[in-house]
């Protein structure tokens, strides 16, 4: 909460993935993505969904190639 606050009084818009009916943080983001409260160890497959949604979607909005990254090959092959 301490780290929500720093960017919010910086002028920062938050977009905050967080539980269902969590109102606390909801107060300070500028945008939620909710998701149904589950047992931890499926929580991170429930929040990591919307995270590639909203990326693919930005991208795409920014005129990006989804299709085709770049440097795609050399972060694969180089250990």
């Amino acid at each position: 909460m301490n780290a929500l606050q720093q960017v919010t009084a910086r002028q920062g818009r938050p977009i905050i993935i967080c539980n269902e009916g969590d109102e606390e943080v909801k107060s300070h983001a500028f945008r939620t993505l909710e998701v149904p409260k589950t047992v931890d160890c499926l929580q991170g497959i429930l929040s990591v969904i919307p995270l590639q949604l909203l990326s693919f979607h930005i991208a795409v909005l920014k005129g990006y190639d989804v299709d085709c990254p770049r440097n795609l090959a050399k972060s694969v092959t180089v250990e």
